[in-house]
């Protein structure tokens, strides 16, 4: 797939032998995962919208087809599912955790993310994502001291280029700029093609 023989990757898949049902799920979550890193988002949509009107209380399908629909900016889709999900598995921390940060990414109803993250942080206290998320929404809300101080212990436990690019910007707004600077360095390192870090070099037009 890495190089560009998408269609052969995913025929391999498919001729792997599925003894067990489990089986035949990691095969089909293994070929939708190839189409989203192709970036085929709504090849990889429909894959999983089949799959899910055939089981429609497979949690796993509504999270994967949630996560889809946000790449397909079809963000309404996207907040209902994770609310079916809700539903369906109120102890789901990745479900309270992906519309948190997507309402504090979109800077929208700030109390309501905060309240969801704060949630999934109760269910998964030793999550570094998680934490990244409560850190991003406090920024948001202008908790500048706060955020740092949640970005720096999250990434201290898992220096991942997503929670890089948050710790940078929260760091460059604060007027650190060097160690903003020298994180984002480290981040690139780890992952030049991370979006959210690309993103966010753009977006602040920094150049490293």
């Amino acid at each position: 797939a890495r190089q560009g023989k998408l269609p052969q990757a995913r025929e391999l898949v498919r001729a792997l032998p599925e003894r067990t049902e489990d089986d035949k799920k990691q095969k089909f979550m293994a070929e939708v995962q190839l189409l989203r890193d192709a970036k085929q988002y709504q090849a990889a949509y429909d894959m999983l919208a089949q799959a899910s009107s055939a089981k429609p209380g497979d949690t796993d399908l509504i999270y994967d087809k949630a996560m889809v629909a946000e790449k397909l900016n079809r963000l309404d889709e996207m907040e209902r599912l994770l609310r079916r999900l809700i539903e369906l598995k109120p102890d789901n921390q990745n479900a309270y955790n992906a519309l948190g940060y997507s309402l504090a990414d979109r800077k929208i109803r700030l109390e309501e993310a905060r309240t969801l993250i704060k949630k999934a942080v109760q269910l998964a206290p030793e999550d570094p994502f998680i934490a990244d998320s409560l850190g991003w929404v406090e920024f948001r809300l202008g908790n500048t001291d706060e955020a740092v101080r949640i970005l720096e212990s999250s990434y201290k436990r898992r220096p991942d280029p997503e929670i890089g690019a948050h710790l940078g910007e929260v760091l460059w707004v604060k007027g650190q700029r060097d160690r903003a600077l020298s994180i984002w360095k480290e981040a690139l390192l780890v992952d030049s093609e991370n979006e959210t870090l690309q993103e966010t070099l753009k977006r602040l037009r920094v150049k490293l």
